[in-house]
C-alpha cells in the first residue's frame, strides 16, 4: 500500500531554516506528481509546492524564493528546503502524491504530517 512518511519538522526561530523529507513506498514514485501541503492552526490546508515527474515545480506565492521542493527518484524521497522562515510558516506540513503525471492539486494519498513551529 502507499505510504508517505514525513520527517524533519521542529521548532526554529524566525529567519532560520528546516529541511523536510518524505520517504515514499508502495507505488512507482518516479512516475507521479509529489507535493507538500500545510495546514496552519485554525486554517484550511494549502498547497505549498509541487513537482511533477519531469521536474517542473510550482510554489505558493507566500513561499516563492524561500522554499525549494526537490525529489530523488533513486532514494524514493521528496524534500522541502525551507529558508527565511517566519511565524506565518507555522503549520503541520504534509507530503502528498497524485497518481498522475500532472499536478492538479488534488492528492490521492497523504502522509501523517510533521509539525513546523517558527517563533519570533
Amino acid at each position: 500500500q502507499v505510504q508517505l512518511v514525513e520527517s524533519g519538522g521542529g521548532s526554529v526561530q524566525a529567519g532560520g531554516s528546516l529541511r523536510l523529507s518524505c520517504a515514499a513506498s508502495g507505488f512507482t514514485f518516479s512516475r507521479y506528481c509529489m507535493a507538500w501541503f500545510r495546514q496552519p492552526p485554525g486554517k484550511d490546508r494549502e498547497r505549498v509546492a509541487s513537482i511533477d515527474p519531469y521536474g517542473t515545480t510550482r510554489y505558493a506565492d507566500s513561499v516563492k524564493g524561500r522554499f525549494t521542493i526537490s525529489r530523488d527518484n533513486a532514494k524514493i524521497s521528496l524534500f522541502l528546503q525551507m529558508n527565511s522562515l517566519n511565524p506565518e510558516d507555522t503549520a503541520m506540513y504534509y507530503c502528498a502524491t497524485e497518481l498522475s503525471s500532472r499536478c492538479s492539486g488534488r492528492p490521492d494519498y497523504w502522509g501523517q504530517g510533521t509539525q513546523v513551529t517558527v517563533s519570533s
